[in-house]
């Protein structure tokens, strides 16, 4: 792994002294560079890790010399995965004179904020959030937000996709009343209707919520084979554990809040078997993603609670890097940023994927269907749903 780790190191000093070879000195003043996410509070589970993914690709960078010299210094903000802190948060961050912005985690939040990122001018890249308005709301060519994670527009079509091939087509729906909810749920009814489905029961309930015994009844008695459950917290883990207390041995399945520590550990031993979609599993199936795990292991002494998110906001940062490359005179007003990022030169080898022009005017989503895999919680831990993943994932795929 030491081997690896130095690979990856060498690769990366070679490609950024070779960007640098033909500028002349300029002043070492940091470049600098907003994140905000839920870094405390019920969400921090998955905020630290995309933290610590930008940290990581961050320190990498500064060690082989940062922009023309210049390190890149991290502005950090605490949304605490609540919606009017996130507005004020971000309000700071438009202030603090960030080139660029990396972050959000929870969609609700998110939206809350986009007009201010909008309004100032601010590119804004998110390696977390998944609700598909944060990318429809605002006309592609006009907006400054970019994502680098699978849209629930995505992710929906293909887990209902593999229900199919499984025969597990009684769909019951277990959905929050959150904006992530909201938008998680419009999207796999339309994903079921493409699939000439509908659901057969769909239970709606707030953040919080401890017991949902009696709606799993009902959806039991619907004749469900299958629940489809979207929520980001603990209650994912009150549905297994609900649905094992009645002894209904049916699979829970969703997008990727099922690889959270929420669910796994809070689940324990009803999360067994349960099915996601992930871009990202902990597992060095090639030489790239071999580094960045030994790499993170070897900065914060720990494993990644959520490896998909960490892995996604270690490529936005490198995008961003290689999309500031091309500004070669250091002006980076919003306008500016936002043209090199629709229009990176260079093809990045990432971690999630190998990046070519991942963004354009038309298009700010970088995660196309093809880079998604089915995860399985197995021994307490998310693997391969088929081995046929794992052997595909020894390549790592490309944007289409």
């Amino acid at each position: 792994m030491k081997s690896l780790f130095r690979f990856s190191m060498g690769w990366l000093s070679a490609l950024f002294m070779l960007a640098m070879l033909p500028l002349a000195a300029h002043s070492a003043q940091p470049l600098r560079v907003g994140v905000i996410g839920p870094f405390s509070g019920p969400s921090s589970d998955f905020g630290i890790p995309m933290l610590n993914g930008v940290k990581l690709a961050v320190n990498e960078i500064n060690a082989v010399g940062g922009y023309m010299g210049r390190p890149l210094e991290l502005v950090i903000k605490d949304d605490e995965g609540n919606n009017e802190v996130g507005r004020q948060r971000s309000e700071e961050l438009a202030a603090a004179g960030v080139v660029a912005a990396i972050g959000f985690c929870n969609t609700g939040v998110a939206m809350r904020s986009l007009e201010v990122f909008q309004r100032a001018q601010l590119p804004l890249i998110v390696p977390c959030s998944a609700g598909t308005p944060l990318t429809a709301t605002i006309p592609a060519p006009e907006s400054y937000l970019f994502r680098i994670q699978a849209r629930d527009a995505i992710q929906s079509p293909f887990v209902v996709d593999d229900l199919v091939r499984r025969g597990w087509t009684r769909v019951a729906i277990f959905a929050d009343t959150t904006g992530f909810g909201d938008a998680g749920l419009i999207d796999l009814q339309a994903a079921l209707t493409a699939r000439g489905l509908s659901p057969v029961h769909v239970t709606r309930f707030p953040l919080g919520v401890t017991d949902l015994s009696n709606e799993l009844r009902a959806a039991r008695t619907a004749g469900a084979n299958v629940i489809y459950s979207i929520t980001v917290g603990p209650e994912n883990a009150v549905i297994a554990k609900g649905r094992r207390s009645l002894d209904w041995n049916v699979p829970q399945v969703g997008g990727f809040t099922l690889s959270f520590p929420f669910f796994i550990e809070g689940a324990g031993a009803a999360a067994e078997g349960a099915l996601m979609a992930q871009t990202f599993i902990a597992e060095p199936s090639n030489v790239r993603r071999a580094a960045f795990l030994t790499a993170y292991d070897r900065q914060f002494n720990q494993a990644i609670r959520v490896p998909m998110v960490a892995a996604q906001a270690y490529d936005a940062t490198y995008l961003l890097m290689y999309a500031l490359f091309s500004v070669r005179d250091g002006r980076f007003s919003g306008p500016v940023v936002k043209r090199a990022l629709e229009n990176i030169p260079r093809v990045y080898f990432g971690v999630v994927a190998t990046f070519d022009r991942p963004w354009s005017l038309d298009n700010k989503d970088a995660i196309t269907p093809n880079m998604l895999v089915m995860g399985k919680v197995q021994g307490g831990r998310v693997t391969f749903a088929y081995p046929e993943d794992a052997r595909r994932n020894l390549r790592v795929q490309r944007n289409r």
